[in-house]
């Protein structure tokens, strides 16, 4: 049964972090007992931990009324069916999540995603009441010729022409350029910017609401140098952080780089 039931967004900056394929049970505990010792004295920031599927009943354990969220690194674009390997919307509700990771680069380029099925699968976020983070960025490549507003903008524009803009009503994008995902560049400030400003101004002549809830994060190498400038520029509203997530110390820092009293 679908269920559309989205929560509004915070006007609070947030910061999410992806564990991707890394963890145990044993440093699972270790990392989110260090989180939410840290965040205490956070409370300008909302922070929600995206964790590989056995791990969702830990972290559903874990952080179930604390002020941290939770929630998935994929989705599958079904309802349900012979579909081995796939984890449906519904699973994912029936451990506390509240978010899921859509269309990373790291899985649309290994698994060949389309932006049709990226879109199929931030649909069904939606329908069940789940906030999609929609990844979207550029190669190396297609920065360095000057068309990554054309690659950024047919990732959203795929979404707005199958399903229009009202999709990106309560939901987040996360701007990742590939060629910084991983690699320690991070974009600059003005580099960010200029690209999270495109987002939304593409999201507004579909949708001005929609445009207006749709919180945009930058992701791809953040670290606590670099979150400091990142997270005080009015335009970016947060960060998708992936290494240093696996890094209490590392990963508070970021969180604290979100200025006091910074709201959206």
């Amino acid at each position: 049964m679908s269920r559309s039931d989205i929560t509004p967004l915070s006007p609070r900056k947030l910061v999410v972090a992806n564990w991707k394929m890394h963890g145990s049970l044993v440093r699972n505990q270790a990392l989110l007992d260090g989180y939410l010792q840290g965040l205490q004295s956070l409370p300008q920031t909302d922070v929600v931990v995206c964790v590989p599927y056995p791990y969702l009943a830990q972290v559903q354990s874990v952080l179930a009324g604390t002020s941290v969220a939770w929630g998935a690194q994929n989705i599958a674009k079904y309802e349900e069916g012979a579909y081995t390997g796939e984890v449906s919307a519904e699973m994912l509700r029936d451990f506390g999540a509240h978010h899921v990771i859509i269309g990373h680069s790291e899985r649309s380029t290994a698994y060949c995603e389309s932006d049709e099925n990226i879109a199929e699968k931030f649909m069904m976020a939606k329908r069940h009441g789940l906030i999609p983070i929609l990844c979207v960025g550029e190669t190396l490549l297609e920065r360095e010729a000057g068309v990554m507003e054309r690659v950024v903008g047919k990732q959203l524009e795929t979404i707005i022409r199958l399903f229009g803009g009202e999709a990106f009503a309560h939901t987040i994008v996360s701007y990742e350029p590939i060629w910084a995902i991983g690699t320690g560049l991070a974009a600059s400030a003005e580099q960010a910017v200029a690209m999270h400003q495109f987002i939304r101004d593409t999201v507004a002549a579909a949708d001005k609401t929609a445009a207006d809830s749709l919180k945009i994060l930058y992701g791809g190498s953040v670290n606590p140098q670099n979150a400091v400038q990142l997270l005080n520029q009015k335009e970016i509203d947060g960060a998708l952080v992936g290494r240093c997530s696996l890094d209490v110390e590392q990963f508070i820092k970021i969180c604290q780089a979100v200025p006091e009293n910074s709201v959206i």
